[in-house]
C-alpha cells in the first residue's frame, strides 16, 4: 500500500525507501536517478530529507529533465549541472580531506560527481583537474596536495594510465576510476578498466566504469576515520 511505514522503510508503491541506512552504515540512502521519472526523483529525495533533516541527501545521474523538476519543486537544493547530481540539506562538517585527481578536462563529469558525494558524505573535497600523464610535469607541480590527503580519488580514461604514475608517487590509500572517455580501442572505458585493475603499483583499489559516486563514498569513508583516530574521542 503506497505510504506505509515499515521499520526500516517507506513503501512507495514504485520504491521502497531504505530510511534507515544512515543508521546501519552511517550514510543516507542516495537516489540513483537513471531510469527514474522527475517525479519520483523530487519525491524520493524530498521523502530522503524529511528523514535526515540535519545532513544532505543525494541525487545522481540527473537527466535535464530531472534538473529541472527539481529546481521548480524543491527550490532548496542545489544541483551541479556538471556533474548531473543534487544534494538537499546543509552538508555535514567535514572530516578529513579527499583530493580528486582528474587527468583531463573530458573527465569532469565523474570527478564532480565524485567531489560532491565526498562531500555529502562527511568530508572536505580538494580537486586537481588536467593533470594527465601527457603532461606529466603538471602532476610533479601538485604532489604535496597528495601527499597531504587522506585518501585519493584518480579519474581517467583514455588508457587510464594516471592512478599507476600517482600510486608510484604516494602511499596514499587510492580508489581509481575509469571513465567511458577515448577513442575507438577505449572500449568505452573498458581499456581504462582492465588498465587500473592490472595496475603494477601498490594499493590502488579500483571502482565500475563512470562510478564516481562509489568513489566518492569509499574516500569520505576512509578519510573519516583517518581523521577521527587522529583525534581520539572523535567519530568516524
Amino acid at each position: 500500500m503506497t505510504g506505509v511505514v515499515d521499520p526500516g522503510y517507506e513503501d512507495l508503491g514504485y520504491a521502497r525507501l531504505d530510511t534507515d541506512r544512515a543508521s546501519r552504515t552511517g550514510d543516507p540512502e542516495v537516489v540513483y536517478g537513471s531510469g527514474k521519472t522527475p517525479a519520483q526523483i523530487v519525491d524520493l529525495l524530498g521523502r530522503l530529507h524529511a528523514s535526515h533533516p540535519d545532513r544532505a541527501v543525494l541525487a545522481t545521474r540527473l537527466s535535464d529533465e530531472a534538473t529541472a523538476a527539481l529546481r521548480a519543486d524543491l527550490p532548496a537544493a542545489t544541483v551541479d549541472d556538471v556533474a548531473r547530481a543534487a544534494w538537499l540539506g546543509p552538508l555535514p562538517e567535514p572530516r578529513g580531506r579527499v583530493c580528486i585527481v582528474s587527468a583531463g578536462t573530458s573527465d569532469a563529469p565523474v570527478a564532480r560527481e565524485a567531489a560532491i558525494t565526498t562531500e555529502v558524505y562527511g568530508s572536505r573535497a580538494v580537486e586537481l583537474s588536467d593533470v594527465g600523464v601527457a603532461g606529466v610535469h603538471r602532476l610533479l607541480a601538485v604532489k604535496d596536495q597528495l601527499d597531504t590527503a587522506d585518501c585519493l580519488i584518480v579519474v581517467a580514461g583514455m588508457e587510464g594510465a594516471l592512478p599507476s604514475v600517482v600510486g608510484g608517487l604516494t602511499g596514499v590509500p587510492l580508489v581509481a576510476v575509469p571513465t567511458s572517455v577515448g577513442y575507438g580501442a577505449s572500449f568505452g572505458g573498458i581499456a581504462a578498466l582492465l588498465a587500473m585493475l592490472n595496475s603494477c603499483a601498490a594499493g590502488v583499489t579500483v571502482v565500475n566504469i563512470d562510478n564516481g559516486y562509489g568513489a566518492g563514498v569509499f574516500a569520505a569513508r576512509v578519510a573519516r576515520r583517518s581523521a577521527a583516530a587522529a583525534t581520539p574521542g572523535s567519530d568516524a
